[in-house]
């Protein structure tokens, strides 16, 4: 009896079909290229957070008081706990004194024409005999109303909107660094942009590669010769 086969690349199982001499593998997933996108997506999104942060105090702290005429100021004692806590950030716009109610909540200067200015309630309105008023002041943590009353030239403005823990910020930007605020925007707007762009390169070069090797794997399918399946045939 005499066995005939043909096909190089396939043998056969004791007692079965012919199978292919060399199985393929599926490739390995690029496990050190996704956890590189993961953390430039982190980062991006970090990046995208801190600018978005900064051009919201840039706008509460600078942009909107300076298109209104306000004024940011913060809140550095205790006297308008608990409305107003320390490191509030108080801002102030101009008020006609005529237009101060009691209950309001005015910036006032201690002396006309000086910088020192208190920030307390409206609790009494007093009309002297020339028609000129007089304001009240008092905290609402003071049980004595301040010392002296104020005339309307005293007056800076009534409290417009207050934001807690930004009072400190307002210090810094406002006060002994108003650089700061538009240096950071800066360098976050320019971190941003290169991770950006970095992360726009990296993924064009991964699917130039991709599609690369799909055109290696597409020429090598069609170069390669058709292998016939081996045969057996039985003589005796």
């Amino acid at each position: 009896m005499t066995t005939l086969t043909s096909g190089p690349s396939m043998r056969r199982r004791p007692g079965g079909s012919p199978r292919a001499r060399h199985a393929a593998r599926p490739a390995a997933p690029p496990v050190r290229n996704g956890a590189l996108a993961v953390l430039r997506a982190v980062g991006v999104g970090l990046t995208t957070g801190l600018v978005l942060l900064v051009a919201g105090l840039a706008v509460v702290l600078v942009a909107l008081p300076k298109a209104t005429g306000s004024v940011p100021l913060s809140v550095l004692t205790q006297s308008m706990e608990p409305t107003l806590p320390p490191g509030t950030l108080v801002v102030v716009r101009p008020v006609a004194p005529e237009d101060v109610r009691i209950g309001d909540v005015v910036t006032y200067q201690l002396e006309s024409g000086r910088p020192e200015v208190v920030t307390h309630r409206v609790v009494a309105i007093r009309s002297s005999s020339d028609g000129t008023r007089q304001f009240v002041f008092r905290g609402d943590a003071n049980d004595a109303v301040d010392a002296e009353p104020v005339i309307p030239a005293q007056i800076r403005g009534a409290l417009w909107y207050s934001l807690p823990w930004l009072g400190t910020v307002n210090q810094v930007v406002n006060g002994s660094r108003p650089w700061l605020l538009p240096l950071l925007a800066g360098l976050l707007l320019a971190y941003g942009a290169v991770m950006i762009v970095t992360g726009t390169v990296s993924t064009m070069r991964r699917r130039h590669r991709r599609a690369r090797r799909r055109e290696r794997g597409v020429d090598h399918t069609r170069r390669r010769p058709q292998q016939q399946v081996g045969t057996a045939s039985h003589v005796g």
